[in-house]
């Protein structure tokens, strides 16, 4: 059983790696900034986007679980980014994950980027639009065949255009 003074401690300490990495968005510091084709200012990002596409896309948010009305579009169509429209994923790779976000096995071809994201003390592969740089969300090993993965995505980053 452990004492008051090490359960304090080992509390004290998750606290102080969750603030250590709250803020931190890739694990290499010293990683080169990538480019885009579209770049925008920070005032005309603003102005495209609604506020809560703003915070997810250019602040790498997460919207709330099973409140996107896309993680229940059944329609065939393209999900394309909704800060520059590029197309990034099928209805035919939609799945159902039950994880409340909109859910694909594989993007587009030549349509998403990744890196490595280290915050919240986890290790986690994020996905961004490959145009526009905008966060989308991430992929994890955990998806049906044939690829086995999970691309976990916000769906207030998409716009949906039906077939």
């Amino acid at each position: 059983m452990l004492s008051r003074r090490t359960t304090l401690s080992l509390g004290i300490a998750a606290a102080a790696v969750w603030a250590a990495t709250r803020f931190t968005r890739t694990g290499d510091a010293a990683a080169p900034q990538e480019t885009f084709e579209v770049n925008l200012s920070d005032a005309e990002w603003r102005a495209k986007l609604s506020p809560e596409q703003y915070a997810i896309l250019r602040h790498e948010g997460t919207e709330r679980p099973y409140t996107s009305p896309l993680n229940t579009e059944k329609r065939a169509g393209i999900f394309s980014c909704a800060g520059c429209a590029l197309p990034l994923f099928s209805s035919e790779t939609k799945f159902e994950s039950h994880t409340g976000w909109p859910s694909f096995w594989t993007p587009l071809e030549n349509a998403v980027g990744e890196r490595t994201d280290t915050s919240y003390g986890m290790v986690r592969t994020e996905v961004h639009c490959r145009r526009c740089g905008g966060h989308l969300g991430h992929v994890f090993k955990d998806g049906p065949p044939p690829t086995g993965l999970r691309y976990c995505i916000n769906g207030v980053a998409l716009a949906f255009q039906r077939a």
